[in-house]
């Protein structure tokens, strides 16, 4: 667009009767000069110069018959509603009205036919443009403050739909492509709604965490007046813990809303039972009139805080993020894909982002399964799955006979590695994928690799070695399966070798398996 007058014009145009009749290439066409500007007859340039000689709103269709065939006002709406509502009697009396009406101001009668056929024609997709502005003037207010004022224009996108995970997703993915941080709710900063912090950082709103209640919320704000919370026990002293209960406190430590309170969340989840029961004390003591003399809490000495907050190691990444998307709907702070990939590099070819729509070529991609969607082709259903590596989503197709054998595998955050051939999407200009196998994470590292090469010191060697290691090796073996290396070394020796074991050595190599060897020998790699 050019010109506010083009933003009104996109707005009566993207609909879906424009764009199934051509109306819109032929409009583009003409605007860009590919196609000639024609008019019906001169005396309509005026009427029909800003939409490139197309017939686009209904007031153009009443204009026109005031000018050509000498309506009133009241008798071009008359005509606007019968071309809307095509009741053949009432358009056959208002096509002799227009005509007579045309040939009375000079007008060749054929060429009153014809416009009033290209009327006719035009008024079926035509819409009011007094509406197309006032969407264009909105659209126009909106696109200037998210180009001047992008972080509180986004923030202020988030809270119109906090209620809603699906929007909040796209919207806080559309933030990262440009640049601005989306920093996780924080127990000392958040308020209800998404707030700015500075022009590149949002500040995610308490309000958008599912189980938290507007109450729990109003309790928290209202807590640290007093100032920040110093650590979680001072937090649960000052709240309402009869609006923020036990499940809303978990709800927030899942979320990572209490990160900054200075332990880990695996460690906080374990002390909540614990830390409101000395709230509670607390609360007590308080209401009661108990003052501590030196002006500490009653019940947060050195020794107490220790009983409560008995250290554990943090969650593993995967689980942290399973519970962001449980208590946020999104994985917020990293994503599962991410630890994956040192072992997945060698399987996969591209991320998203790097496939090229103008060559083919044979494929395999690595994606968390977002969602799937069904759609009914002339061939029958085809599913459609939505794909997310972090550095790009794409939508693959999945046919009907391909979806019956992946079924199992298709489920909502699942990991995927599908390969195939990609190259153009003709209908949607983009990148198409069309598969040839779906695997699962298991699946993949089944498929794909070829041994597993483990480190041995001999140092490590002890008589019952090969007892511990046909333990490790039973709940996989499969002589028929995957062989081992061992890279043995000697540092006294300084020697080294590698041992490839026999087939009774054969395993099924999987995710666990993986684990399992890594725990064992320290450390495996996979040999594709």
């Amino acid at each position: 667009p050019g010109c506010f007058e083009d933003i009104v014009a996109l707005v009566a145009l993207f609909r879906p009767g424009p764009l199934q009749s051509g109306m819109v290439d032929d409009f583009i066409d003409r605007k860009h000069g590919r196609k000639k500007v024609e008019y019906p007859h001169p005396s309509l340039e005026s009427i029909l110069k800003p939409t490139y000689g197309t017939i686009l709103y209904q007031e153009q269709v009443m204009q026109i018959s005031q000018i050509l065939a000498g309506y009133s006002l009241g008798g071009a709406d008359l005509l606007r509603r019968a071309m809307g509502k095509k009741k053949p009697e009432v358009m056959a009396a208002q096509r002799e009205v227009f005509e007579k009406g045309a040939v009375k101001n000079g007008i060749d009668r054929d060429l009153a036919r014809h416009i009033f056929d290209q009327m006719e024609k035009f008024a079926a997709y035509g819409f009011n443009k007094s509406h197309s502005a006032a969407y264009a003037l909105v659209a126009y207010q909106t696109l200037w403050l998210k180009t001047y004022y992008r972080a509180p224009f986004m923030a202020a996108v988030l809270s119109a739909d906090m209620d809603k995970t699906e929007k909040i997703v796209g919207v806080i993915e559309e933030c990262r492509e440009d640049g601005l941080v989306v920093m996780p709710p924080d127990v000392n900063t958040s308020q209800f709604r998404f707030t700015v912090t500075s022009d590149q950082a949002i500040v995610y709103g308490l309000g958008a965490i599912k189980g938290v209640g507007e109450g729990a919320i109003e309790s928290i704000i209202q807590g640290r007046e007093q100032g920040n919370y110093q650590d979680f026990q001072d937090f649960c002293n000052r709240i309402d813990l009869r609006k923020a209960n036990r499940r809303v406190l978990e709800t927030l430590v899942k979320s990572g809303a209490m990160d900054q309170l200075g332990q880990n969340r695996a460690t906080l989840l374990a002390a909540i039972p614990q830390a409101i029961k000395v709230a509670e004390q607390c609360h007590k003591a308080q209401s009661s009139g108990q003052i501590d003399l030196f002006g500490d809490s009653l019940f947060a000495d050195e020794a107490q805080q220790q009983s409560i907050f008995k250290a554990l190691p943090e969650w593993p990444e995967q689980q942290k993020l399973v519970h962001e998307k449980e208590t946020l709907g999104l994985f917020l702070t990293g994503h599962p894909i991410d630890s994956l990939l040192p072992r997945l590099k060698k399987i996969i070819t591209h991320r998203i982002a790097d496939l090229n729509p103008d060559k083919k070529q044979h494929v395999v991609i690595c994606g968390l399964l977002l969602n799937q969607r069904v759609i009914q082709t002339k061939r029958g259903k085809m599913v459609i799955l939505n794909l997310d590596d972090r550095s790009g989503r794409l939508e693959v197709p999945v046919f009907a006979k391909q979806y019956e054998e992946f079924r199992p595998l298709l489920q909502t955050d699942a990991i995927l590695i599908i390969s195939g051939e990609s190259g153009l999407d003709h209908y949607s200009k983009g990148v198409r994928v069309n598969i040839d196998q779906i695997y699962d994470l298991d699946g993949a590292i089944d498929y794909f690799a070829r041994y597993i090469r483990v480190p041995l010191i001999a140092d490590q060697i002890h008589d019952d070695f090969e007892t511990r290691l046909r333990q490790l090796i039973a709940p996989y073996q499969d002589e028929n399966g995957h062989r081992i290396i061992i890279h043995y070394q000697n540092q006294s020796a300084n020697a080294q070798a590698e041992i490839l074991l026999g087939k009774e050595f054969g395993i099924h190599l999987n995710q666990q398996c993986c684990r399992d060897f890594e725990q064992f020998f320290h450390g495996c790699e996979l040999i594709y």
